[in-house]
């Protein structure tokens, strides 16, 4: 008697666990999870896009997937790594450079979407040895520390100099605040921007 409860216990307990595992497999099948289905997409291949830039005065024709990033094309396709890839949502600044004469964040920028645009990176700033006069003034002004957000600083400085907004030390700290320091040198940058509109 008790060997039959047994039975039949170990019984309903296979068919419980049977029935869930085949109810769990019929929803996976029937309503596929969005970030697997996409991943499925992606491996099958997204359509590739010719994206056309002028990149530093040169002209640059690149073959890549839609949602490319001009901060990675930048960085991995055409080896202009002055460029820095920060926080990757758009936070720190240190991506920025100058498109059309605008500064943007590179690293939430499409290429796609600046084709027939023109890029200016930290690169082209210098002319030859001869460097920029913010790039100048952060030397003179010892503006960096580690250097990692410098280029960004640059770009927004040229920039913010360019839009007319360097007027007073608190303009100057507020359009430059997307751009972040975690070394805190902010105040020798302030100088540097001052120095270089100064000379300008």
């Amino acid at each position: 008697m008790e060997e039959q409860s047994r039975d039949d216990e170990v019984s309903r307990r296979g068919f419980l666990l049977t029935s869930a595992a085949a109810a769990g497999l019929t929803a996976i099948a029937e309503h596929p999870r969005p970030a697997v289905a996409a991943t499925a997409a992606g491996a099958a291949g997204a359509a590739v896009v010719e994206v056309a830039l002028k990149v530093n005065g040169k002209a640059r024709t690149l073959s890549l997937d839609p949602r490319v990033t001009l901060l990675d094309a930048l960085r991995e396709r055409l080896d202009l790594t002055g460029t820095k890839k920060g926080c990757d949502r758009g936070q720190c600044g240190a991506c920025t450079v100058h498109v059309d004469g605008r500064r943007v964040l590179s690293c939430l920028t499409l290429a796609a979407g600046v084709s027939g645009k023109a890029v200016i990176t930290i690169e082209g700033l210098a002319d030859g040895d001869r460097l920029h006069p913010v790039q100048r003034a952060f030397v003179e002004c010892d503006g960096l520390q580690c250097g990692f957000c410098t280029p960004g600083q640059v770009m927004s400085a040229v920039a913010l100099i360019e839009e007319g907004y360097a007027g007073s030390e608190a303009e100057i700290r507020e359009h430059m605040s997307g751009n972040i320091c975690r070394c805190g040198a902010y105040q020798q940058i302030v100088q540097a921007v001052r120095m270089a509109k100064e000379g300008a």
